[in-house]
């Protein structure tokens, strides 16, 4: 019995089921009360030197931030998380995903203090659900700008990519924050991952072995008239005249219909 399945024996009947759904019915709720003006964002952000000074709220209340966007960019976000969230559920169990999300924020959360000054928002923690998703669907299709069909693995590739550049170029607050993104996402795939590029590493040394064979790629048999091979031609045979010096091949077309080779006089 793997880890995650004793936890799931022992801890399953606490999990929060929906808990995609949740998030962001709580984001909708804090989007309303900041366009009302009932609440400063400023109050829910992840300010590690803030909660060391007793605002200890932030370090949960950060993951109820809605996107810094527009209401149509907003919209979007939250339906692709509701979209990626339940299925990760449906896939994992309710537990698993759970465990999934809490290991994302507790990443993001435990790695933000090590640049107390700095803020941290729930980016890249969306961005892990969004790459799981991606793992697990690579060909699900989504309409870029409501008309392009594209692929969503091509998405992950560029987030992928982004997230390398910036870890390449940016500071070191940047790069905790893609580590703590990636951090779970390995914790549940790096085994998948790995044990996937071992097998692709045998078939392709096993490819080398078959491609160094002496001859490998020659054909055997070819018919001295039309000069067809078992490889151009595979349902034809092959086979050698007695008749003829040598050893002359021809196919099936040509084996009673050709002049025989003789030598001497």
């Amino acid at each position: 019995m793997t880890l995650l399945s004793k936890i799931e024996r022992f801890l399953g009947r606490f999990a929060v089921p929906n808990l995609s759904y949740l998030l962001v019915a709580g984001q909708v709720a804090v989007y309303v009360a900041i366009l009302i003006g009932r609440l400063e964002p400023g109050r829910l952000v992840l300010v590690p030197r803030l909660v060391m000074a007793g605002q200890w709220w932030r370090v949960f209340a950060f993951l109820l931030m809605p996107p810094p966007s527009s209401i149509l960019f907003i919209a979007f976000a939250w339906w692709m998380f509701c979209l990626m969230g339940s299925a990760l559920e449906t896939f994992w169990g309710t537990l698993r995903f759970n465990l999934f999300v809490a290991l994302g924020s507790a990443f993001t959360v435990g790695l933000s203090f090590l640049a107390p000054d700095r803020s941290v928002s729930n980016a890249f923690l969306a961005g892990s659900v969004f790459l799981a998703f991606s793992h697990l669907n690579p060909d699900f299709e989504l309409a870029l700008f409501f008309i392009l069909p594209v692929k969503i693995k091509w998405l992950a590739l560029g987030t992928w990519l982004v997230y390398g550049y910036e870890f390449i170029t940016g500071g070191w607050p940047g790069r905790l924050q893609i580590v703590a993104a990636v951090g779970n996402f390995l914790i549940f795939f790096g085994r998948d991952i790995a044990s996937t590029a071992k097998y692709r590493r045998r078939q392709m040394l096993k490819a080398a072995r078959r491609d160094d064979e002496p001859g490998r790629g020659e054909p055997r048999h070819r018919c001295r008239i039309c000069g067809k091979t078992e490889l151009s031609n595979p349902e034809l045979d092959f086979r050698y005249c007695s008749k003829c010096a040598g050893d002359e091949c021809y196919c099936s077309d040509h084996i009673r219909n050709h002049e025989h080779i003789v030598t001497g006089p």
